[in-house]
């Protein structure tokens, strides 16, 4: 049994989770535990708030009491307004409240964009446009070309929530560039696990999502891959293709 901890940031689309971990079909547990967000806001002031030391660490003691083996902070905004240093810095300082190793969505988008052989990239977010372009930053800070952002302008993480599939393809479709050789959906809050195999197949390329990525990113911190496919291109292994001489 692999066991793995999330700290996701109030109430929106949590029930991403179980769901994956069904996918998954393996043993590997998800255990999400809920830090409170404060405001619930897409403002660069609500999301360093958010993401404050203080309200991260109030809920590592049950990650480590459930015995997970690594922690994510499954938050992509209030990670990346940090900045490519600070969002270090926040978390180092998880992983040092956790005892743990630890990341953040942040930085799962910036490894999961290699994992699929991205260089390209378009953001198709949820946030305000100045969010947004917050996350194109640290995209382009980690060495991923953003060709594009298209931000919704959606405030709350509570509306984002709402959304179902016909929002979630709308937005995809509106945020793709033909240059781009991914797609990136950037907002825990989106219900996106039931959605990327489509998505994938409406788009034609890969496509990363925030809750997908923080599970990936949790599984690569404990040395886990899992083949699961209704997962998307990030979570398809190919099989190894033998050349006969």
């Amino acid at each position: 049994m692999t066991a793995l901890g999330f700290l996701y940031p109030g109430h929106s689309a949590e029930d991403d989770y179980p769901r994956m971990e069904q996918m998954l079909g393996s043993d590997i547990r998800l255990q999400v535990v809920h830090t409170d967000i404060g405001e619930d806001a897409h403002r660069v002031d609500a999301l360093l708030e958010m993401g404050s030391p203080k309200r991260l660490a109030a809920g590592v003691e049950e990650l480590r009491l459930s015995g997970a083996e690594a922690v994510v902070w499954a938050c992509t905004s209030a990670s990346f307004v940090f900045g490519w240093e600070g969002a270090h810095d926040q978390v180092r300082a998880l992983a040092r409240a956790a005892g743990l190793p630890a990341s953040s969505t942040s930085f799962a988008f910036a490894h999961a964009v290699r994992e699929v052989g991205a260089t390209r990239v378009a953001i198709a977010a949820t946030y305000p446009e100045d969010v947004a372009g917050h996350f194109a930053a640290f995209l382009n800070a980690a060495g991923t070309e953003v060709v594009s952002t298209r931000g919704s302008g959606i405030i709350t993480a509570a509306e984002v929530g709402t959304w179902g599939w016909e929002e979630v393809k709308a937005m995809a479709l509106a945020g793709d560039h033909p240059d781009a050789e991914a797609v990136l959906l950037p907002d825990t809050a989106l219900h996106t696990a039931a959605h990327v195999r489509a998505l994938e197949k409406e788009l034609g390329k890969p496509v990363l999502t925030a809750n997908q990525v923080t599970v990936w990113e949790a599984l690569r911190l404990a040395t886990r891959r899992v083949n699961a496919p209704t997962l998307g291109a990030l979570f398809t292994k190919e099989p190894l293709v033998q050349v006969k001489g």
